[in-house]
C-alpha cells in the first residue's frame, strides 16, 4: 500500500481516480477542469490525484504542440495543489527535470518510452516520492519488475504501475487484461490507462484514438480487482493542443465514474479465486 497525504492506494481498496487534462494548456482551463472533478470525485466518494503534464517532450511532430513553458506550466501545477488541497501528478523526462518538478508535485510519473532509462528511474527513487511507472508499449507486463527494481534500490517502495496498451502491429495498440493480473503479483498497485490505451500512434505526424472505447476499458479494467483508474480528461477534447482523440469528454466523466464504483466495490466484496 501507498499513503500519500490523506490517500491510501491499495489494489484491495477502493479505486483512486488520477485524472486531468492532457498538458497544461493554460490557467483557467486547468483551473476549471480540476475544480469539476473535484466537486464530481467529492459527490461520489473517490479519492482524486489531478494529472497534467507540464509539457509533453514525447511528440511526433515537430509541429506539435509541447507546452506554454515549463516555469509557468508548473507554477499554475503549484497553484491547484493549493486551490484545491489536491495531491498532483506530472511526467518527468530527464534527470534534469526531476529536481524542478519534484519541488511542485506529489507524484512523479516516468512516461511509457521512457520506462527502461536507468539514470531517469533511479533519480526518480531518490526523491523519496510516489513514482508512477507507465509500462512501455514494448514490454510484457512480468517485465516492467525491472523498471520497479530500479527505484526500489534507491530504498523508495513507493511505486505505482501502470498499463497503456501494448503495440498491435503499426498505428494500432491492444489491452491484455492479463496483463493487469500479472502486474498486481509484482506487489505495487496498479492502475489502468484506459485513454493513452485507446490511442492510435503516428497517423498523419500525430496520434490519433478510439475515444468511444474508453468506457470498456475502464470497465473491463476494474473487473480485475487494481488500485486505480487513469483518465485524461478535458472539457472539449476536439480542441485539446494534445491527444484531443483520445481524452475523455469532462460531460462524461460522472458518469463513467458511477459505473465504475460499481464495479469495483462488487469486485472487491468478492475473494480472488487463485487458480493454479
Amino acid at each position: 500500500m501507498i499513503e500519500i497525504g490523506k490517500i491510501k492506494i491499495d489494489n484491495n481498496l477502493p479505486f483512486v481516480l488520477i485524472g486531468g487534462p492532457c498538458v497544461v494548456e493554460s490557467k483557467d482551463l486547468t483551473f476549471s477542469t480540476a475544480e469539476k472533478i473535484l466537486e464530481i470525485t467529492s459527490r461520489l466518494n473517490i479519492p482524486f490525484i489531478f494529472k497534467s503534464s507540464y509539457k509533453k517532450a514525447n511528440r511526433t511532430s515537430i509541429n506539435s504542440f509541447t507546452g506554454i513553458g515549463d516555469e509557468e506550466a508548473l507554477k499554475i501545477l503549484g497553484d491547484v495543489k493549493k486551490e484545491f488541497n489536491l495531491l498532483v501528478l506530472t511526467d518527468v523526462h530527464s534527470v534534469e527535470e526531476i529536481k524542478i518538478a519534484s519541488d511542485v508535485v506529489d507524484i512523479l510519473q516516468i512516461p511509457a518510452f521512457l520506462c527502461r532509462q536507468t539514470e531517469l528511474l533511479l533519480e526518480a527513487g531518490k526523491t523519496g516520492k510516489p513514482v508512477n511507472i507507465k509500462k512501455g508499449q514494448f514490454l510484457a507486463p512480468d517485465e516492467i519488475k525491472y523498471a520497479a527494481d530500479k527505484v526500489a534500490s534507491t530504498g523508495n517502495k513507493n511505486i505505482l504501475l501502470t498499463e497503456r496498451g501494448t503495440t498491435f502491429g503499426y498505428h494500432n495498440l491492444v489491452v491484455d487484461m492479463r496483463s493487469l493480473v500479472i502486474m498486481k503479483k509484482l506487489g505495487y498497485p496498479v492502475i489502468m490507462d484506459a485513454t493513452h490505451a485507446v490511442q492510435i500512434p503516428g497517423v498523419g505526424g500525430k496520434s490519433g484514438g478510439s475515444r468511444e472505447f474508453i468506457p470498456y476499458l475502464a470497465k473491463a479494467a476494474m473487473t480485475t480487482g487494481i488500485a486505480g483508474l487513469f483518465l485524461e480528461i478535458h472539457p472539449e477534447p476536439s480542441k485539446a493542443l494534445s491527444d484531443a482523440d483520445s481524452q475523455l469528454p469532462l460531460k462524461f466523466l460522472e458518469d463513467l465514474l458511477i459505473q465504475v464504483k460499481k464495479i469495483d466495490d462488487l469486485v472487491k466484496s468478492f475473494n480472488e479465486l487463485e487458480i493454479k
